[in-house]
């Protein structure tokens, strides 16, 4: 089955990004043909800092790599370097009635919460429908809040193939597992953690340290009384608090609320940030991109270096398998390099002159195929 999905580059990915949307994408790459990539476009339909904007892209790119997506089991990409998406979403625009667009639940929510209501914002889920198409997919993995605009796809795709003959299968939306799919903020339970919450203690980075994570989850709300218990509607900051051990520790809501039965809240959010901090510190983050490396035959000395002509050699292979689907999907322009570079970052390593880089890909590239070298001339 092929299966198509993306991850906005706003703001630092969060633990609700990890449960939510990474860790499920890992588990599909070993089961059917995945294509994952970064929807930078979509990014900018809510505000953004331009000078750290392109760091941003950066850090969801190592993310990608660095958790365990491979890129021989899956394609990978940077969604503004692929013309054919906006191209794609002008023509489906013209035959998408604005009345569908109104009824988008999201844009409704957003612009309640104050956010601009642009033509950008209103015309998302028309991109998104370009997204899904452009690949034909047979499912799009999504939140339930996203449930709406797969829907959408679908209608958009049948007005299209009555107009002009049979051209796209109708996607089917695959929900991600519910129970992590609308993590709260830790600041206010009703709403959900978001990478680009102002209030920089309402969700946990995947960068963060251990201390950041250890101070953001003692800072975080809780409710009245001091029973440990799952009750989002009476309970709901609590609630999410176990939601998030639960994906974190692997045990279910039921055993953890045995386990911190008479404890204080205090001593519950500190053990829940040491299951945060178990698995997804960032300097385990790293410790699992070296992972990476040693599983390749690759020394770890001189991680720096390794994962550049790592992560080039995998999609040197990809490029032979797929041949020019690789090239438009993983390797056009200056995508690889931005990818390694990214990685250079993620590991706390000083850039390499980019100079170099560029002629050691040209010079590794050349030996397995021209094509590929005359996009880097």
């Amino acid at each position: 089955m092929r299966i198509l999905s993306g991850i906005r580059s706003s703001g630092q990915l969060t633990i609700a990004n990890y449960l939510g949307a990474i860790s499920q994408f890992i588990a599909l790459q070993n089961e059917h043909e995945c294509f994952y990539f970064i929807a930078d476009l979509h990014a900018i339909t809510t505000p953004y800092d331009p000078k750290t904007f392109s760091h941003n892209v950066l850090d969801v790119a190592a993310m990608y790599l660095a958790f365990g997506l491979d890129p021989l089991k899956t394609t990978m990409f940077l969604q503004s370097l692929i013309p054919e998406h906006t191209q794609l979403q002008w023509l489906l625009a013209t035959i998408t009635p604005m009345g569908e667009l109104e009824r988008m639940t999201q844009y409704k929510e957003k612009t309640h919460q104050g956010d601009p209501a642009d033509v950008g914002l209103f015309m998302y889920p028309v991109l998104m429908a370009a997204d899904i198409l452009l690949y034909k997919p047979q499912a799009v993995p999504v939140g339930e809040d996203q449930v709406q605009h797969v829907e959408l796809t679908r209608s958009i795709a049948e007005k299209f193939n009555k107009r002009f003959g049979e051209t796209f299968p109708l996607p089917e939306p695959k929900t991600l597992d519910k129970a992590f799919s609308r993590i709260k903020s830790l600041q206010d339970p009703a709403k959900k953690m978001s990478k680009s919450d102002d209030n920089q203690k309402a969700s946990i980075g995947l960068m963060d340290t251990p201390e950041q994570i250890r101070a953001k989850m003692k800072s975080a709300v809780t409710d009245s009384k001091k029973d440990i218990v799952f009750n989002p509607n009476k309970k709901p900051a609590i609630s999410n608090l176990l939601t998030i051990a639960s994906g974190f520790s692997g045990l279910p809501i039921t055993m953890l609320e045995q386990q911190f039965k008479g404890a204080s809240y205090a001593d519950f959010k500190m053990a829940v940030a040491d299951m945060i901090i178990e698995v997804y510190a960032a300097e385990a983050s790293i410790m699992r991109a070296e992972k990476l490396v040693r599983y390749h035959g690759e020394s770890v000395d001189g991680v720096k270096a390794k994962l550049a002509k790592l992560y080039l050699q995998l999609a040197v292979n990809k490029l032979e398998q797929k041949g020019r689907e690789a090239i438009s999907c993983f390797v056009k322009g200056d995508e690889m390099r931005v990818l390694l570079m990214g990685l250079k970052r993620f590991t706390k390593h000083e850039p390499i002159n980019q100079r170099e880089l560029r002629h050691e890909i040209a010079d590794m590239m050349i030996e397995k195929n021209d094509y590929v070298y005359k996009l880097w001339s």
